[in-house]
């Protein structure tokens, strides 16, 4: 069965003075976020931007596939923490992501947690939504 999960923003102002305001509709497991240009190509001040979301976004989807083919494999994790880096260059876009993994796995070789790490990369479905950026992967035993 199909899932959607929705947010809304309400932006007042201008690109470059205005701000906005991110709210969580289907979880509500989040408070609303205040977001605003200076947050996304400057310093975060407080506020969140899209690149920050799609971080969150991206590093918890990555985490969920990772676990789940290193399940299939029979190498379960013990723990996996990834870090989601996405790079916003203004007048351009989202320019990549680099993904920082690294995991308590017991019983598989470095060369099998690698190659499931990368798997991971390519197969989750945020990495699917997000072909058009480049994303790279340093990932690492613990």
């Amino acid at each position: 069965m199909a899932t959607t999960r929705s947010a809304h923003t309400v932006w007042e102002g201008n690109l470059f003075q205005g701000n906005g305001v991110v709210t969580f509709d289907s979880s509500g497991a989040i408070a609303a976020q205040p977001v605003s240009w200076p947050s996304r190509a400057e310093a975060a001040g407080g506020k969140t931007s899209p690149e920050e979301l799609i971080a969150a976004a991206h590093s918890s989807c990555y985490c969920m596939a990772f676990s789940n083919g290193l399940d299939k494999a029979g190498t379960p994790p013990t723990k996996l923490v990834t870090s989601a880096d996405v790079t916003f260059q203004p007048g351009e876009g989202i320019t990549g992501i680099h993904l920082t993994v690294e995991g308590t796995v017991p019983g598989i070789s470095e060369e099998a947690f690698l190659a499931a790490a990368e798997d991971a990369k390519a197969n989750c479905p945020v990495s699917q939504a997000l072909k058009a950026v480049p994303i790279t992967l340093s990932a690492k035993l613990a």
